[in-house]
Order: C-alpha cells, then structure tokens, then sequence
C-alpha cells in the first residue's frame, strides 16, 4: 500500500531469527541443549573478518542452533555484504567459547586438576565436572580421544586439542530459517521518507506509519518493541 503511493521499500529479510548449520547431525545430537554464559563470534573466514561477537544464552536445534545470541547476530548478518553467496559457499564460521572466564593455560589447570581426581577412569567419565551431561559425547567424538583411554594416559598434546576444541567449537552456518519463524522482519518502508519527529510520510500528507513496517530494527531485548512503542506514541500524538 505504501509502494501503491509512491514509498520505496527496502528488501524484506527475516531478523532475529534461528540460523541453520552444515554440520545438521551434530546440532541434532545436541539438540534441546541450552548453553549459558558462553562466548560467541561469527567469522568471514574469506575476508578472516569477525563479524559479531557475543555473550549469553544460546540453544542447539535440529537444524542448527537459536536463542539470543544467535538471534541478535542474525540481524547483524542479514545486512552483512554478500551473506547470502557467502553461506551458500560456506565462508561463515560461528565460534562457541563454552568456557569465556577461562584462559586456555587456566582451563589446561582445570582439566589437569579433573584428570588427577579421575585418573583411574576412562576418558569418557572425566568430563562430567566440565561440560553438560549431553555434550560430553560430541566433545569426545571431536577431540579424537579414544573414549575408553585411561585419563592418565592421555598425553600432553590431546590435552591442549581438547582446551582447544572447547575454547573454539566450530559450526558452518548455512542459512536464515524462514521469514515465518523470525521474530521481526529486517527491512520495509524506507526512513528517509518519514519525518522522524511526527512519523508522518514526507510524500503524502496525512499518512502516518509506525513499527515494523518502517525500515528499522534491532537486537533482541525488547528494542523492538520499544521502537513500536515509541513511533506509535509519536504518529498518535500528531494526528
């Protein structure tokens, strides 16, 4: 309707929505895993650019990974330069820190101090202190250890793969999830068109518009609703 009277529209992207990743059965094998307080930055590795960093909350999926962390890098990817060519050739790597309060030399103590309270079990019952029940699997599969290793005889090299693996965990993102499934749309009538300070449209008198339908948003927060909330007071204030 805006277009019919002479507005431009930016594209319509999906924002704060799930991204999907390369590596499906390993998100499926962790799927309805919650991480908390972990570290998050997501790479360009063809330009070896980092593009957003985070910190918070994130969730496994059965097609990739979502929850706010996730959510507000997507709407900082969805603007990002050539990101659709760029997944589509898997040139966009998302690193998990599972432990961001820990240096490497002070997560080798801590491993090392779990090894010598373990030491007369396997590998695979040594994690349990570390890493969440429902990943312990995965981490053992990517570190390469043999699972049934007696702890003492893991060597100093496998040692600094596993603080490496779980200071840098590694998934390719493949794709947005649909437009369905976004929170809010990235995208739409274009601000520039808009006086900002009675949200009326600069080309047709008497015509106001408010919320998402405008070309702004932002990470997940509550920005957005406050954005609604602020140019609907605002269009509603003038009329």
């Amino acid at each position: 309707m805006a277009q019919s009277v002479g507005h431009t529209i930016t594209d319509i992207n999906p924002s704060l929505v799930p991204l999907t990743c390369y590596e499906v059965d390993l998100c499926k094998s962790l799927q309805g895993l919650s991480l908390k307080n972990v570290q998050i930055y997501i790479e360009d590795i063809e330009k070896n650019k980092k593009i957003y960093m985070d910190f918070g909350e994130m969730l496994f999926t059965h097609f990739g990974v979502s929850g706010p962390i996730i959510l507000s890098s997507s709407a900082h990817l969805v603007r990002y330069k050539n990101i659709k060519k760029l997944l589509k050739n898997k040139k966009i790597i998302l690193h998990i820190d599972l432990k961001p309060a820990l240096s490497k030399e002070k997560l080798n103590e801590r491993i090392l101090r779990d090894f010598s309270e373990f030491k007369n079990k396997e590998f695979k019952n040594s994690l349990n202190k570390l890493l969440p029940q429902k990943m312990i699997d995965t981490i053992i599969e990517l570190s390469k250890i043999d699972k049934y290793k007696p702890v003492n005889e893991i060597t100093k090299i496998e040692r600094e793969n596993l603080v490496s693996l779980i200071k840098d965990l590694k998934f390719t993102i493949k794709d947005f999830r649909p437009i369905e499934e976004a929170i809010i749309t990235s995208g739409g009538i274009n601000i520039k068109e808009i006086n900002p300070k009675t949200m009326e449209s600069k080309i047709v008198k008497d015509l106001y518009f408010a919320g998402e339908v405008i070309d702004v948003d932002a990470y997940t927060g509550g920005f957005n609703l406050q954005i609604a909330y602020s140019t609907g007071y605002t269009a509603g204030l003038d009329m």
